[in-house]
């Protein structure tokens, strides 16, 4: 086995947190549904506001990945965290003008996608392929632990004091680790510049770079494709219970601190499942075997989270923390799938593509589940949910691809 170097480790912590920090800001907004709507927005209206910040990555992640690929991570991550922090006190400022706090959320979240891409594009970058699977089940530990930290904070802090204060640790937060990413934070070696092809000349200074060098993997096969495709059927069950799980406890009589208390138990929970899940697509040296079996679990769990709801179980809070760690366990897979099919030269927009097409979805989320909920009710849109996994089964590759 390769050895992976100490820096590694601590890149990926850097990651990790950095992530945590953007994830925290885009999540923010859907934990603040229930004080929207105890104070004057429908339910779809609240959804909509909630959704901005993914509709802000949707626009810029293809972006940030190419800019990561040309410029590295280090910079990318740090100046990244820099506009968040920036944007994140415009919703600070903004307070409870709805119009403004929108338009800020949407600048948070094209600020925030810089930690996407290439965050993980460092740990493909550092690691070896055969540790790639546990490396990136730890990073991708950084979107529940993110959705944890919210939930344990914005909706007390938002029903105690308003708006302004819930925004206050994301602030902090972002501007902390800007800072740290800036010194911690050093980008992995790149693939040695190739010569080219080119027949009947002995130039040693005509080369081309490994972007231009490398084909494009999206032409060389429908891989990358596939696993989009499956990637933005599996998020909506994730984000539909990341954005309406809370809601959902405090129908069923929850208080809001205490349902907030148990979204955040079970995002961590889940953050813990990643990991495993990773280092078992490690172990059976493949990504898209366990991603089938995800995507088999993730209907099920939705479809006994309707029965739940429909027959007034008493075992909601179990249900809710084993259905919100399936339904996040597929991203790792699907992460390190892409950047490992799409190779070092394409990994940076490949990943952005791979995050657009999320957010796409996790964008429709917010309004779309909130109108949902208002014609079929919770249970209702639990179950047409649990269809989605089942479409995404034969879209799911039979064997793994690797640039490596």
């Amino acid at each position: 086995m390769v050895r992976t170097p100490a820096r590694a480790w601590v890149v990926l912590a850097l990651g990790v947190l950095a992530q945590t920090a953007g994830t925290l800001v885009v999540t923010a907004p859907a934990l603040l549904i229930p004080y929207l709507h105890a104070n004057g927005l429908s339910l779809a209206q609240a959804g909509l506001l909630a959704s901005a910040p993914t509709a802000g990555m949707v626009l810029t992640l293809i972006a940030w990945g190419a800019v990561t690929d040309r410029i590295g991570e280090r910079v990318v991550i740090a100046g990244g965290l820099v506009l968040t922090t920036l944007a994140v006190a415009g919703a600070w400022l903004a307070g409870d003008d709805t119009v403004l706090l929108g338009v800020a959320f949407l600048a948070a979240g094209m600020t925030s996608a810089s930690t996407n891409a290439a965050s993980g594009r460092v740990v493909v970058g550092w690691f070896p392929k055969e540790r790639r699977g546990l490396a990136m089940g730890i990073r991708q530990m950084s979107q529940p632990l993110g959705v944890t930290l919210a939930a344990v904070t914005v909706p007390q802090l938002a029903e105690a004091s308003g708006i302004r204060s819930a925004l206050v640790l994301p602030v902090l937060l972002c501007a902390v680790l800007a800072v740290a990413c800036a010194f911690g934070i050093a980008d992995p070696p790149r693939p040695t510049r190739k010569r080219s092809p080119t027949a009947g000349t002995s130039n040693p200074t005509n080369v081309t770079s490994t972007t231009g060098g490398t084909p494009n993997p999206y032409r060389a096969s429908g891989f990358l494709w596939r696993i989009h495709a499956v990637s933005i059927l599996l998020v909506v069950p994730q984000f539909t219970l990341s954005t309406y799980g809370l809601v959902w406890l405090v129908t069923l009589g929850w208080s809001t601190s205490a349902a907030g208390l148990l979204v955040g138990a079970a995002q961590f929970v889940g953050a813990i499942g990643r990991i495993l899940v990773g280092s078992w697509s490690d172990h059976v040296g493949s990504r898209v075997g366990p991603l089938r079996v995800v995507a088999v679990s993730a209907t099920v769990v939705m479809a006994v989270l309707a029965l739940v709801d429909v027959a007034h179980l008493p075992a909601a809070a179990v249900v809710l923390v084993v259905a919100t760690s399936v339904t996040v366990a597929d991203n790792g897979l699907a992460y390190t799938s892409v950047a490992e099919a799409a190779g070092p030269s394409w990994s940076g927009r490949a990943l952005g593509a791979q995050n657009t097409g999320q957010f796409i979805a996790a964008s429709a989320v917010g309004p779309g589940i909130g109108a949902l909920v208002g014609l079929v009710g919770f249970a209702g849109s639990f179950l047409l949910v649990a269809a989605l996994p089942v479409l995404a089964l034969p879209l799911v590759p039979r064997a793994d691809r690797s640039h490596d």
